[in-house]
């Protein structure tokens, strides 16, 4: 099983990223995802998931205007589109499928 997750970078606050995960050796329609947020020196948060067919979605309230998450099944992929980005956006940016997680995408938010 392979995750990674990709898209992050450098970015001003206020900013926008589209980042990425793509799975491999998985039956990626049969897993319910997961997006994840751990900013330095912090645990670890959850702030989206999505069931397997993508029709049911969970945002965390605190990010729920920002960020929008989707899946397409075809190509074993999700993208979680985030807007506005705020300085306490830093940090690694993790997928999950099913219980398989990628090394994440460093996100840096910063004039």
């Amino acid at each position: 099983v392979q995750v990674v997750e990709s898209g992050g970078g450098l970015v001003q606050p206020g900013g926008s990223l589209r980042l990425s995960c793509a799975a491999s050796g998985v039956t990626f329609s049969t897993l319910g995802l997961g997006w994840y947020h751990q900013a330095p020196g912090k645990e670890r948060e959850l702030l989206a998931t999505l069931n397997r067919s993508g029709g049911d979605t969970y945002v965390s309230d605190s990010v729920r205007e920002r960020f929008t998450v989707s899946r397409d099944n075809a190509k074993n992929t999700s993208v979680l589109l985030i807007k506005n980005l705020r300085p306490e956006g830093t940090g690694v940016y993790y997928c999950r499928i099913g219980l398989s997680g990628g090394k994440g995408t460093r996100v840096t938010v910063s004039s």
